[in-house]
């Protein structure tokens, strides 16, 4: 009897698992978390940057392979391409410089289609020096104050004198402006316009 009573337990419990297993819920396997897309750089404007020394230049003429070619800005502000030769870049907007090579092309090809692309801008940056961290040369890759330079050239060294900083600025005539930027007066929030937003070839003067 007791044998029995065992068997028609095992029945019992086989039949309790199999309804278990059919009713229980199907879960979806778990889906990979979407990785963030990497933050695109907005393209230079043609019409607007001004190219200068050190910046890499794409120049393409359209199947001309030969010509076109990656270049950089020399020191003295220009470039060199077969047919055109040396040319004045430095101080050209893209669209400009595009304008000049098709114009100088065209004594050789039927109507050249140029364009010229900024691939690096690496004229455009600011020196700082003195008693930072970390003095040097940085590039200006956005919009940047006194205060944000200091910051990223690692902060003002102890016996800094944050009082007598001061910015040097190459004007268009060639000459030097300087602009006093007192360090402990604009943290404080007092003289807030000597925070001066920082231009290509500005240098940083910390005493």
């Amino acid at each position: 009897m007791q044998s029995i009573i065992r068997m028609n337990s095992l029945r019992i419990a086989a039949k309790a698992v199999a309804v278990l297993v059919l009713t229980a819920p199907i879960t979806a396997p778990c889906a990979e978390t979407p990785k963030p897309k990497a933050a695109t750089v907005a393209p230079l404007s043609n019409e607007e940057y001004s190219i200068g020394p050190d910046d890499l230049l794409a120049v393409n003429v359209w199947k001309e392979p030969e010509i076109s070619r990656n270049v950089v800005v020399r020191p003295d502000g220009r470039i060199s391409l077969p047919l055109v030769g040396d040319l004045r870049a430095s101080g050209r907007t893209p669209v400009q410089l595009q304008a000049d090579i098709k114009g100088l092309l065209s004594n050789y090809l039927t109507n050249p289609e140029v364009t010229v692309i900024v691939q690096e801008a690496r004229s455009q940056k600011f020196n700082i020096l003195g008693e930072v961290e970390h003095p040097g040369s940085y590039p200006l890759s956005r919009s940047m104050t006194v205060l944000d330079a200091i910051a990223l050239a690692g902060g003002l060294r102890d016996f800094a004198k944050s009082r007598k900083i001061y910015v040097l600025r190459i004007q268009g005539d060639g000459s030097r402006a300087r602009f006093p930027f007192n360090y402990k007066s604009v943290i404080k929030g007092q003289n807030q316009s000597q925070n001066v937003e920082l231009q290509a070839r500005d240098t940083v003067v910390i005493p």
